[in-house]
């Protein structure tokens, strides 16, 4: 109990210095057309473990919204990952500094906290990792465009704690 306790601490103090130091920097290039109030992201996802276990695929759903614009976005997800032998189902929360690239293209980066449940064997376990994202997103119409979202988590703080890239990418829906 005490291991999650620390380890929970760890991954909050992670996401604090992460919100801030993306709130640090300057954006540039900022547009002045008003943002959607919500964005809906519907893609797949795959992910590759660096320390252990095959890559894994799946889908994913996710929502934002800016609470303070070009400033602050947050970002909650769920994502269903499957292989042969193994099904785990995740959730994260980031906190995200947004980029205007262009008037059709922006750019984020974020960190924040995600919960796994391994649902394969007797036993389905949890597991608690810190999570960095950088998002590209493209709008070709006002409405609708795509998402591209490479990342890197890691569970644990131990020198075997499990670390894997992944990538998750797809359609993205602006709500008004």
């Amino acid at each position: 109990m005490d291991t999650l306790i620390r380890e929970i601490r760890a991954v909050h103090r992670i996401a604090v210095l992460g919100a801030l130091a993306l709130c640090a920097s300057s954006a540039f290039g900022q547009t002045k057309e008003p943002d959607h109030i919500a964005v809906l992201e519907i893609g797949g996802a795959g992910d590759w473990g660096l320390t252990e276990g095959p890559a894994s695929f799946g889908g994913t759903l996710a929502a934002e919204v800016t609470p303070i614009e070009h400033w602050l976005e947050l970002e909650a997800g769920l994502t269903a990952l499957v292989t042969n032998n193994r099904r785990v189902i995740s959730t994260d929360f980031l906190l995200k500094k947004p980029y205007q690239l262009s008037p059709n293209a922006e750019f984020m980066a974020g960190a924040g906290p995600e919960l796994s449940w391994n649902l394969s064997g007797p036993r389905h376990t949890r597991s608690l990792a810190a999570e960095v994202a950088l998002d590209f997103m493209f709008w070709p119409t006002r409405k609708v465009g795509w998402y591209f979202e490479p990342g890197f988590d890691f569970a644990g703080f131990r020198a075997s704690s499990d670390r894997s890239l992944g990538v998750t990418a797809g359609l993205i829906v602006g709500l008004p």
